[in-house]
C-alpha cells in the first residue's frame, strides 16, 4: 500500500489461466442446477452468507448452485474497469483493485457483501454523495432470468432488465458477471469527525460539502455521520492523500465509532488517519457498534475474541443462531421483561426533511447511535424499482437494534415506515417490510416491475417482490 502501484494494462487474477475458465465452468454448473429443480419449485442462491434481516419460514426452495461465480476475473487499469463474477465479495473485490491504486466507485461498509448482491439490493457508503449508488457503476452485466436465459443487460441490450434489476433482490434473476468502473484512490485517507452541537447545524454543513464537493477549499473524497444525540453528532470528512504518517488500527482494542467522540468545549473537530484498506473495513470490526450486544466492546472480552472474529460475518451468524433458537426471547422472558421487536432499517429521506426525521425519531425509538450517509444519484434516466431523482441529496439512515415490543407486530417499524412515507423518503427492502400491496407498488415501481416480470419471469419460477421483501413465508 505504500508503494508504486502498477500500470499493467490488463490484470487477471493469479492462479487463473483459469479464472475465465473457471468462472466458464461456474456458469455452466449454475444453468445446470437450474435446468434440475422441478419447475413446481421455487428458486434461490445456495449461499453460505446473507445480509439480509428479514423474518422468514421454511419453504420448499431448491439452491442454484453458485460455485465459481465468486472471483475477480479481470482489471483494466487504462480504461479502470473490471469484470467480475456476481458472488464476488467486496473484500475479494478490494482485495484485487487496491494494488493498482483503483477501487469500485462505492464499497458498501461490510466484507461478505457481494457484488451482485449490491446491485440487486442496492448498496451505499461514505462516497455516495458523489458517486451515487454501486449499480450506477455498472456498465454491463450477465443475468440468469427467471426464464432460465442467461441474457448480457447494459444501458443499450435488454435496457428494460438492466434498469429493473436494482432493488430487485434476485426476483427477476441472478447476476453472473458485472462489469464495472472503478476509480483511482490514494493510499490513506485523512479524517475529521467534526463535532457539532445541534443537527441542523450537522444537515446545513453537510450540505455545504455536498454542493460544493469540498470544505474550506479542498476536496471531500468520503463523507458520512454518526448521531450520538440530538446534542451530540458527527460529520466523517475523508480526504485521499499520498502523504505518509501514523495510521489507526481499529482491528484492535480501539473502537472505530468511539475514536470519533471528544468533548466540543476543548474542540470542535478530531483528526485521524487511515489506510485506504482500513478505511473501507472500519465499520466491519464492530458491525459499525453492534458487536456490543456481544461484549465484544467490553475491553475484558475484547481482549480475549480473536481478531478473526471480529468481523460482521460472525456477529450475523450470532444473530441468526439467536433467533432460530430464541435466547433473548427466553432470557427477556425469565427476567420478567416483555419480548423486544427487532428495529434494523436504513432509509432514506430528502435532506431538507433529515432534521425532521432525526428529531422525531430520537423522540420515539430508542435507539442510538444512528448513521448518516449523504447520496446523489447520478443516472438521470431512473431506476423505476428504487424510484429517487437523481441531482437531489437523500440522506441514507440506518439503526439496528431493539426496543419493547408494541401490542400489534412490527409496531415500531410500522412507525417509521409511515414516516418515511410522510416525509417523501424510501425504505431499503433488506430487513422486515410491513407495507400493504398497494403502498409497496407505489413506492416501489409496481407496474414497470410486472412488466418487467411478465417478459423475464414469465412463469414465476423466482418469487415476487412483494412476497420477498414483505409476506411472511
Amino acid at each position: 500500500m505504500h508503494g508504486v502501484w502498477s500500470k499493467t494494462r490488463v490484470y487477471v487474477v493469479p492462479g487463473s489461466g483459469s479464472a475465465l475458465s473457471a468462472h466458464t465452468a461456474g456458469v455452466d454448473r449454475l444453468m445446470a442446477s437450474y435446468r434440475s429443480i422441478p419447475v413446481t419449485s421455487a428458486v434461490r442462491l445456495a449461499k453460505p452468507t446473507s445480509n439480509l434481516f428479514r423474518a422468514r419460514t421454511k419453504r420448499d426452495a431448491r439452491g442454484l448452485d453458485t460455485s465459481g461465480l465468486t472471483g475477480v476475473l479481470s482489471i483494466d487499469p487504462e480504461t479502470r474497469t473490471a469484470d467480475v463474477a456476481g458472488m464476488c465479495s467486496y473484500q475479494d473485490l478490494v482485495a484485487a483493485t487496491l494494488p493498482y491504486g483503483l477501487s469500485p466507485l462505492v464499497v458498501p461498509q461490510l466484507k461478505t457483501i457481494t457484488l451482485g448482491g449490491a446491485v440487486s439490493g442496492l448498496g451505499i457508503e461514505s462516497a455516495s454523495f458523489r458517486n451515487g449508488l454501486p449499480h450506477e457503476s455498472v456498465l454491463e452485466m450477465d443475468i440468469l432470468t427467471g426464464a432460465g436465459e442467461l441474457l448480457t443487460a447494459s444501458r443499450t441490450q435488454h435496457c428494460d432488465l438492466f434498469r429493473a434489476f436494482p432493488n430487485s433482490y434476485g426476483t427477476l434473476g441472478y447476476s453472473t458477471r458485472l462489469r464495472i468502473e472503478l476509480e483511482p484512490i490514494a493510499p490513506f485517507v485523512a479524517l475529521r469527525h467534526i463535532r457539532f452541537r445541534s443537527l441542523p447545524e450537522l444537515v446545513a454543513a453537510a450540505e455545504r460539502i455536498i454542493d460544493t464537493g469540498g470544505q474550506g477549499g479542498t476536496a471531500v473524497d468520503y463523507l458520512d455521520g454518526v448521531v450520538f444525540g440530538p446534542d451530540e453528532s458527527y460529520l466523517c470528512v475523508g480526504r485521499r492523500t499520498t502523504t505518509p504518517g501514523p495510521v489507526s488500527d481499529y482491528t484492535g482494542k480501539k473502537i472505530y465509532y468511539q475514536s470519533m467522540r471528544h468533548d466540543a468545549a476543548l474542540n470542535d473537530s478530531k483528526d485521524d488517519r487511515l489506510t485506504m484498506h482500513d478505511y473501507f473495513w472500519r465499520w466491519d470490526t464492530d458491525w459499525f457498534w453492534c458487536s456490543r450486544a456481544f461484549g465484544v466492546q467490553n475491553p475484558r472480552l475484547r481482549r480475549w475474541w480473536p481478531r478473526r472474529y471480529r468481523r460482521s460475518s460472525v456477529y450475523s451468524k450470532l444473530v441468526a443462531a439467536d433467533r432460530r433458537f430464541g435466547v433473548s426471547d427466553r432470557i427477556e422472558a425469565r427476567q420478567g421483561r416483555p419480548a423486544r421487536e427487532r428495529v434494523v432499517q436504513d432509509v432514506e429521506v430528502p435532506i431538507g426533511r433529515c432534521c425532521e426525521f432525526l428529531e422525531w425519531f430520537l423522540q420515539s425509538v430508542p435507539i442510538t447511535p444512528i448513521w448518516l450517509c449523504p447520496l446523489r444519484l447520478r443516472d438521470h434516466e431512473g431506476w423505476p424499482l428504487y424510484p429517487i431523482p437523481a441531482d437531489h441529496t437523500y440522506v441514507n439512515i440506518g439503526f439496528w437494534s431493539s426496543v419493547p415490543a408494541g401490542d400489534g407486530v412490527g409496531t415500531t417499524n410500522r412507525a417509521i415506515e409511515a414516516k418515511v412515507s410522510e416525509l417523501d423518503g424510501h425504505k431499503s427492502l433488506y430487513s422486515d417490510s410491513f407495507y400493504t400491496r398497494e403502498e409497496f407498488d407505489q413506492l416501489y415501481g409496481g407496474e414497470s416491475y410486472k412488466t418487467v416480470k411478465k417478459s423475464y419471469d414469465p412463469d414465476s419460477r423466482l418469487l415476487d417482490l412483494y412476497a420477498k421483501a414483505v409476506q411472511r413465508r
